[in-house]
């Protein structure tokens, strides 16, 4: 067993596992700390390095393309603080923190684990039910269906609209933005009927506009990677491929028909919405503008 302890957390390696337990440190983000322990398997590791400073070093663990659904969907967004495959370490355990590298490099030669991409998820992101609540509403997920209940400050078209539920089958994609404070983010669900729609965030019913507080709205990453969990893998997507370097696909839409049904559909929805004066005439025309765009 290789083990280091630290006040961010521990890495322990058995042969097989790298499991990764969060301190209880207040230093610790709340996105670690609620994300908890997560049990890394050896074939989902590219590889491992520890970073030496001259007070405090760090461990980093890379892991194969596709095999996280968590890196997946945050698309190597993830503040470097919240992530969970990083670990600071004091500079007078710089030596047990090499001796972890050398025990994990070792047994990825042995085992001779491969560097390309996975063909599946080997990690089971966060489990479920997850609820979060944001600056835009509460997002939940059962493992079945996405429900989003609008906050009272949330866009009146919104609000106008009710509770969102989508069902897993539903969707295509789950895009995710964080909010860093200097810019609002969003956590937003493809559908096939949405996958077209370029409304912005704050006024898609499909979507959570991030713009509160920066260490709550994070956790709706937790969502995102239970939800990607479910999805198809990647690897199996048409019109989808790899970027490298642990991104989300970059999918390739395709016109048909049905894109404009949807558009149309969706113009005759905000039409109903103004005539009953849930939209302003003003929210309507910058509304209609931008689902006019995709056309």
């Amino acid at each position: 067993m290789a083990e280091i302890i630290q006040r961010d957390g521990t890495w322990a390696f058995d042969g097989s596992t790298v499991r990764i337990t969060p301190g209880r440190h207040r230093c610790v983000p709340l996105f670690r700390q609620t994300y908890g322990e997560i049990a890394v398997p050896l074939e989902a590791v590219a590889g491992v390095a520890y970073e030496p400073e001259r007070r405090r070093g760090r461990l980093r663990m890379r892991l194969r393309e596709g095999a996280d659904p968590l890196l997946q969907a945050t698309g190597g967004r993830l503040p470097e603080a919240a992530d969970p495959y990083r670990l600071t370490v004091d500079g007078d355990r710089s030596g047990v923190a090499e001796y972890v590298v050398a025990e994990i490099r070792q047994s990825l030669l042995l085992d001779q684990v491969p560097k390309e991409p996975t063909k599946t998820y080997l990690l089971p992101g966060p489990p479920v039910p997850v609820s979060v609540r944001s600056s835009d509403g509460t997002v939940s997920f059962d493992g079945t269906q996405v429900r989003i209940d609008w906050a009272d400050t949330s866009d009146r078209v919104k609000r106008a609209t009710g509770p969102r539920i989508i069902g897993v089958g539903d969707l295509v994609q789950v895009e995710w933005l964080p909010n860093s404070g200097h810019g609002e983010g969003f956590l937003r669900f493809v559908t096939r009927e949405t996958a077209f729609s370029k409304l912005p965030a704050e006024r898609d019913p499909y979507a959570l506009d991030l713009w509160g507080s920066v260490r709550r709205d994070l956790l709706t990453a937790l969502v995102a990677a239970a939800v990607t969990a479910r999805l198809p893998h990647p690897s199996t997507r048409p019109g989808a491929e790899y970027t490298g370097r642990d991104r989300a696909p970059v999918t390739v839409p395709r016109q048909s028909a049905d894109h404009h049904d949807v558009l149309l559909r969706r113009l005759r929805e905000l039409g109903e919405l103004h005539r009953d004066g849930v939209l302003t005439d003003e929210e309507f025309a910058l509304t209609k503008a931008a689902v006019l765009r995709s056309l």
